[in-house]
């Protein structure tokens, strides 16, 4: 995968795939699937200061299982796979 490093506050994540089979046991085609909302954290920004002139700590670390909004961030392709390159406020907790 080609190298982004996400700059400020940003996070840069892949989304994790989403069930094909429904509770039920029912096939779902890709058009009825929702987008996942867990996803796997690739890289972090650059940080940064806020308005006191402290720096900002990331709250997760590459490698961590995330939650994140559902219609956050800014999709990219990149070598043939969909990320997201979202802001660390669109991420709402760490799984497990």
């Amino acid at each position: 995968m080609a190298n982004i490093k996400p700059l400020g506050q940003r996070v840069l994540v892949k989304r994790l795939e989403a069930d094909a089979i429904s509770a039920g046991g029912i096939v779902l085609p890709d058009t009825a699937k929702e987008k996942p909302q867990e996803a796997e954290v690739l890289a972090l920004g650059t940080g940064g200061k806020d308005d006191n002139g402290n720096d900002i700590v990331f709250h997760v670390k590459v490698g961590d299982k995330v939650l994140i909004s559902k219609y956050g961030g800014t999709e990219v392709k990149l070598d043939g796979q969909e990320v997201l390159i979202l802001n660390q406020n669109d991420i709402l907790g760490v799984v497990g």
